[in-house]
């Protein structure tokens, strides 16, 4: 089964696990500038990425909400982003699950600590190694759990 794990925001990604085979595939969260120079995620971007190639396949999107103190342009951006690949997957026709951050890195003992998550991702996917050694690469590494989560979880 194909799972895709997406861990949303500018900094954030999309990761393809083969659960059958152990495949891994890791891609930045793909942006662009709008007209104003602010960083958008990029819908067509996105929908490369998703490209369902039939057979078995889930996408799951991390469940987020604002907090308070959270400016109200970012959290508009943020929301926006959030559509877009709520939209990209009901385009690409993925069925489409949510997870909580609380749920799936409790299932797996993690904090907040994204340095820890990236460790997990290691250890769990060592061939995979590099692609989360760099202390910005907690989105890769955070969505590649969330799909690894869902296969233990979700199918």
């Amino acid at each position: 089964m194909l799972i895709y794990g997406i861990d949303p925001g500018f900094t954030g990604a999309i990761a393809l696990y083969w659960s059958d085979t152990g495949k891994l595939e890791v891609h930045d969260m793909p942006v662009m500038k709008n007209p104003k120079g602010k960083t958008i995620i990029n819908p067509h971007g996105v929908l490369d990425i998703l490209a369902n190639e039939g057979g078995k396949s889930l996408a799951v999107i991390e469940r987020v909400a604002s907090r308070p103190g959270q400016g109200v342009v970012s959290v508009f951006s943020f929301g926006e982003g959030y559509g877009h690949l709520q939209m990209a997957c009901a385009a690409s026709k993925l069925p489409l699950q949510y997870v909580t951050p609380a749920t799936w890195k409790k299932r797996f003992g993690l904090t907040r600590d994204k340095g820890v998550s990236r460790g997990l991702a290691m250890q769990r996917f060592p061939d995979y190694a590099s692609e989360f050694s760099r202390a910005k690469d907690d989105g890769r590494a955070e969505a590649v759990l969330i799909a690894l989560y869902a296969a233990e979880t979700m199918t």
